[in-house]
């Protein structure tokens, strides 16, 4: 069976970033596998008594994260065992457990356990700034081209790793889009520089399961704020920004001439 697997930082990343190719998969029949590196320890908390979850919000995090998979038809969800290292700067950064403190090697070995037990055709991950420059997204990227790196010394590679990416015109879309709604964009929003959109190689229209996309976005309840952009911008406008995921192939080779219009063209 043809598979998927995608190499995310936190629960709520899934959805977010790669939920469209993840349900067009499903629907596909491609088995669909999550690595999650970290149960999202960090962070605020939403539409819940912050101070009593806070104390298990690795575990609240882990249900919402199981719900989500469920929406997207994930087959199967594995973490890496790392704990969630915060925003840069945080005082979470100095925690032993954290993502970003990890050894490269014993990180990129993990990654590459799963790789050698799955053989997927397509592997996705964040960009080398890690869409906005979160710590774990930035080690995400680094473990999971270390551990490709590892198998293909042993003989084996995937057919494609892609980068997904924000392109720079869609960051420009979102900033005067808020603007015209009076939006206030999370922070994490406003560090997202983008990529050059010559630099897109794959895009993939992902509307038609727009849908099932923001069900699962949703079931992060935790993280879910009441008046983020998912719920103060125009629907239209939410369906503008995400339902169409783009990436870059950094290994492999196009099925078609670019853009790419699915992660497996060619296969």
């Amino acid at each position: 069976m043809t598979t998927l697997l995608l190499v995310h930082a936190h629960p709520d990343d899934e959805c977010i970033a790669t939920g469209g190719v993840m349900l067009r998969a499903h629907h596909d029949g491609i088995r669909v596998v999550l690595l999650t590196a970290t149960r999202g320890e960090e962070g605020d908390i939403h539409n819940m008594d912050a101070a009593e979850v806070r104390p298990r919000l690795g575990e609240v995090r882990t249900a919402e994260l199981l719900r989500s998979c469920e929406i997207l038809g994930v087959d199967r969800q594995v973490f890496l065992g790392y704990r969630d290292s915060g925003m840069a700067g945080a005082r979470s950064n100095d925690d032993p457990r954290a993502f970003h403190a990890a050894p490269l090697p014993e990180a990129a070995h993990r990654v590459a356990t799963l790789l050698r037990e799955e053989r997927p055709e397509v592997v996705v991950t964040y960009t080398p700034d890690g869409t906005y420059w979160h710590p774990d997204h930035v080690k995400a990227h680094r473990t999971a081209v270390a551990a490709l790196d590892l198998v293909a010394s042993e003989g084996w590679s995937p057919a494609k790793f892609y980068l997904h990416a924000v392109p720079r015109s869609s960051v420009e879309q979102i900033e005067r889009r808020a603007r015209e709604s009076n939006a206030v964009l999370p922070i994490e929003v406003g560090e997202i520089v983008g990529i050059p959109d010559d630099e897109i190689t794959t895009v993939v229209d992902v509307s038609a399961f727009f849908e099932q996309k923001r069900a699962a976005f949703l079931a992060h309840l935790s993280q879910y704020e009441p008046d983020s952009p998912f719920s103060t911008i125009a629907a239209q406008i939410f369906e503008a920004t995400l339902g169409t995921e783009r990436f870059i192939l950094a290994r492999g080779t196009l099925g078609e001439p670019r853009p790419e219009r699915s992660l497996f063209a060619g296969l």
